[in-house]
């Protein structure tokens, strides 16, 4: 399990590795153009059953931890999965990964 790391003090988001890095992608490639956007996640049971969101931005620390010392491998559909979110009225969430083909 990562983490997500934001802001100063960090908030942290504990993710999964694979799903930390798809976000990583996508988030690194809006901040590039300067492009804000809203994520959201659902909670971990530990701290309530609710969810989150936090409003990501360029000058704001973003820091990505992960558990596994090898990279994952991407998956390009899930990616533009991603990236559509992240450009919607509603924002950046995880969405299940697809099947690639």
């Amino acid at each position: 399990m990562g983490l997500l790391r934001y802001g100063s003090p960090p908030l942290e988001i504990a993710l999964d590795d694979r799903v930390l890095a798809h976000l990583q992608f996508v988030m690194t490639a809006k901040l590039r153009r300067q492009e804000s956007f809203v994520f959201s996640w659902k909670d971990d049971p530990a701290v309530g059953e609710g969810r989150s969101s936090v409003w990501i931005e360029p000058s704001i620390a973003l820091h990505f931890k992960y558990s596994e010392p090898e990279p994952q491998p991407l998956n390009r559909a899930w990616i533009d999965l991603l990236m559509r979110s992240a450009y919607s009225a509603s924002g950046l969430h995880v969405v299940e990964e697809p099947r690639e083909e």
